[in-house]
């Protein structure tokens, strides 16, 4: 028996317990109301995603081939338009596709101080609302998409057609749900240890299966990809994954994800010098790659700090802003061994922050980590930060440079300009951008790749282009042809926009609560007909 006649069952004893004041109650209403409600609350979807998270981590240590990927998104529609859309072209399913939440995206877009740079200055109250609100739409998905299932077998069942009917019950309890793992930036905590701990309970209880922190302080964090990225000694991060691992124990969600993201890549500060008590400890392999010079007692100014250090006394480079500064060209051995000591202290992910997408820099990486932890596995950010065509022009450029292949038609300096487009230079790199995921999935140790701000980007291309038509000489056609007349031919659902925003939904639960006295907006008025 199914789950859906187990509730109608359960519900139908239910109502004869109750006697003659629950005639009312259809107890396959109850049913269909509990199907599109799959999900009771946050912990259970945490508990839900975090179990496929793992499944599909082993599936790619086993598999390389099996990587995963993800969008950014910024608000509840547009994680449930993706994934609605991934139902409809890739066979009904969502398999190792997930959605990420972008901390630069909630700073740009959803904090009411306004648009802020990726700082962590805003509501850190508002990434976790982002989570809930995520679900809340993937959870509608699910409920539409089962309504109009339900729609279909009381119709199939007036016109009698019973092979029809058996055929969407089946649907009905089989339905592949739209809510799938969601990788939520928790920045660098935002505040000590326990602040970490206290939002990323709120963040697990809103859904979230998997957070990803990063080594920055947290008053002095930067983008990723900008300047004067500050980084914390190894034991104040260990501190904030365990921090991350305790709410997940707390709250039930044992399998919770923990992504631990280094920025020493590209972070030449710190603010602390690690506390140390032998040589060769943590502490004394960070400060290790501190710049300093060899000082005398004689040498010392008002205010040095000073270090010993391999048996000398060293000065550490210390800027007026009072941050130390790390020597030039250390910024992979720093990544190296923040995941290493992620991995071995609670971490089950590790991501990287690179200046450009190269994956013999990744995989290089990568391969070291691995000659400590072997199923070391990467999270990966296709940045749009990166400007994707030159890097990758450029690479083919210098490939056949170093193959002997004649260069002189193209200038490496100026491979952006459009007159290269149609060249065999464009369309190997183009090609190489295409396979870039497979490709660093396989040679990189590439499980999860994600693009933080693709939805920030395509919302103000389409908006431009929409303006620019509308504004200019196509008018209302600039509307129609562009967007309507794509979303009737191409089946995009919200081209019935009033169903999206839960009209039909409503009107079942109308029926359900005052039967024929309901008053429904699904008549033969509603314009909405037009796209039937």
């Amino acid at each position: 028996m199914s789950q859906y006649q187990e509730d109608i069952k359960a519900a139908a004893a239910l109502k004869e317990a109750n006697g003659s004041s629950w005639d009312a109650i259809e107890a396959e209403a109850v049913a269909r109301m509990r199907a599109q409600n799959k999900f009771k609350n946050g912990i259970d979807i945490a508990k839900y995603t975090a179990d496929i998270m793992r499944k599909d981590m082993e599936a790619y240590d086993a598999d390389s081939s099996k990587y995963t990927q993800s969008l950014g998104c910024w608000h509840g529609f547009i994680g449930q338009q993706k994934m609605i859309s991934i139902k409809k072209h890739f066979e009904g399913n969502t398999d190792r596709r997930y959605l990420y939440l972008s901390g630069w995206m909630v700073a740009a877009l959803r904090s009411e101080f306004g648009p802020l740079p990726d700082q962590s200055m805003h509501e850190k109250t508002v990434v976790p609302a982002l989570i809930e609100e995520l679900y809340t739409f993937l959870r509608q998905a699910d409920a539409r998409e089962l309504g109009g299932l339900f729609r279909g077998l009381d119709a199939a069942r007036e016109a009698g057609d019973s092979a029809k009917a058996a055929s969407i019950q089946d649907q009905i309890d089989n339905h592949k749900t739209h809510v799938v793992p969601i990788i939520a930036d928790i920045d660098a905590g935002f505040g000590n240890a326990e602040a970490t701990y206290l939002l990323a309970k709120k963040m697990i209880e809103a859904g979230a299966c998997c957070l990803q922190i990063e080594n920055q302080v947290s008053d002095e964090k930067q983008c990723g990809h900008q300047d004067g990225k500050v980084t914390v000694p190894h034991e104040d991060f260990l501190a904030k994954i365990r921090a991350c691992r305790y709410a997940f124990l707390e709250l039930g969600v044992d399998n919770g994800v923990i992504v631990a993201r280094t920025d020493s890549l590209g972070a030449g500060l710190t603010k602390q010098i690690a506390y140390t008590k032998e040589p060769g400890d943590l502490g004394d392999q960070y400060n290790s790659f501190l710049d300093v010079e060899e000082v005398s007692e004689a040498d010392l100014n008002n205010g040095d700090v000073v270090i010993k250090q391999g048996g000398k006394l060293v000065r550490p480079k210390r800027l007026p802003s009072n941050l130390f500064q790390f020597r030039a060209g250390t910024g992979e051995e720093r990544c190296v061994l923040d995941c290493i000591t992620s991995l071995q202290n609670g971490a089950d992910l590790i991501w990287i922050e690179t200046e450009k997408p190269h994956i013999g820099q990744i995989g290089g990486m990568v391969n070291k980590v691995r000659e400590v932890i072997p199923n070391a596995k990467l999270v990966y950010n296709n940045s749009p930060s990166f400007n994707w065509t030159l890097n990758f022009r450029q690479q083919v450029f210098d490939t056949w440079q170093e193959e002997g292949k004649d260069v002189s038609a193209y200038d490496r300096d100026d491979l952006m300009n459009i007159k290269y487009d149609e060249t065999q230079l464009a369309a190997d790199a183009d090609e190489k951008i295409r396979t870039f995921q497979a490709d660093s999935s396989r040679e990189a140790g590439i499980f999860h790749h994600l693009i933080t701000l693709p939805t920030y980007h395509t919302a103000a291309l389409s908006t431009d282009d929409l303006a620019k038509e509308y504004f200019g000489n196509q008018g209302m056609l600039g509307y129609v042809a562009p967007v309507q007349r794509r979303e009737i031919r191409e089946g995009i659902a919200c081209v019935k926009h009033q169903n999206m925003a839960g009209s039909d939904m409503g009107d079942d639960h109308k029926e359900y609560f005052a039967g024929e006295a309901a008053l429904k907006a699904a008549g033969e008025d509603n314009t909405m007909n037009q796209f039937s």
